[in-house]
């Protein structure tokens, strides 16, 4: 069985950041690869919408084409 874990080297031994679902006393073979820390973590859409603070009405997407381009539903009719 192939079990993939991160773990964290504290200068003296690894410490795992998720338990593994092994019984006590199993030998295992350990290959060790580092990983480099991403720059920036990449953010989630809703995440990157709130750091813009946008400000506006609560009714933009009830009246989203009034607001982009200025027409109002009687416009289409």
């Amino acid at each position: 069985m192939i079990q993939e874990i991160n773990a964290i080297f504290d200068g003296k031994s690894l410490q795992l950041e998720s338990p593994l679902n092994l019984d006590i006393g199993t030998r295992v073979k350990i290959i060790v690869e580092t990983i480099l820390p991403q720059e920036k973590p990449q953010k989630t859409f809703f995440e990157t919408a709130q750091s813009l603070q946008l400000q506006g009405n609560p009714d933009w997407s009830e009246k989203i084409d009034q607001y982009l381009y200025g027409e109002t539903v009687s416009d289409h009719e």
